[in-house]
């Protein structure tokens, strides 16, 4: 049984591995993202006073700059009682150097039951955990593909999971998706998503078409 501790510290690790394989940008390597600023398991409720928290401690140091803010393209608010997403920006802009520079971002098991738009304002982020959430409504996926570097996404242990077309629908609402569900996105699930999408849009189609 791996615990809370352990458990963290592996996705540390795991940040490296998604960095080195996942991105060409300014930041190469183990620089790329940084340790992850970490607030979880912190029972953060409301986003709006997590600035009040201490980020746990880290088998990798966080740096500070002369603000004192964390040189970190990561932020971890995992393991939560998070509801709402609307104020998401102040915790990071609060503790990252480079909030706009913001490419990882881990919301997993906290009770958050919508995607928020606030999410398509982090024009830089490549990975997103959503995993472990109560997201219901499918199509609030769509927003998500603003985001033109997002290439790795969870979202399983949310109700939409239960969707027929769930996964056909997230690959073909986010085009560049090489990772979802911790599970390559293979090129015959491109095929499937793309069908998908033109069958549902020929749906649509016939029902506005006056009989």
């Amino acid at each position: 049984m791996i615990g809370a501790e352990t458990g963290s510290h592996l996705k540390d690790a795991f940040v490296i591995l998604v960095g080195v394989l996942g991105f060409k940008g300014r930041w190469t390597g183990v620089n790329m993202y940084g340790a992850p600023v970490d607030l979880s398991f912190k029972q953060i409720s409301s986003l709006a006073g997590a600035w009040t928290e201490e980020p746990r401690t880290s088998l990798r140091p966080l740096k500070r700059n002369s603000e004192m803010k964390y040189q970190s393209r990561s932020l971890r608010l995992s393991n939560n009682n998070i509801t709402e997403l609307h104020d998401l920006l102040k915790p990071v802009r609060h503790f990252l150097a480079e909030p706009s520079l913001l490419a990882w971002l881990d919301l997993s098991f906290n009770k958050i039951s919508h995607i928020d738009q606030v999410l398509c304002e982090l024009r830089e982020l490549r990975v997103l955990y959503l995993h472990g959430n109560s997201i219901f409504i499918l199509s609030e996926v769509d927003r998500l593909g603003v985001l033109p570097h997002l290439h790795t996404v969870t979202l399983h242990g949310n109700v939409i999971e239960t969707n027929n077309a769930y996964r056909s629908r997230v690959i073909s609402a986010l085009p560049q998706l090489k990772t979802m569900d911790f599970s390559a996105v293979t090129s015959q699930e491109r095929v499937m998503a793309k069908i998908w999408h033109h069958s549902n849009n020929r749906g649509r189609s016939s029902k506005k078409t006056p009989q």
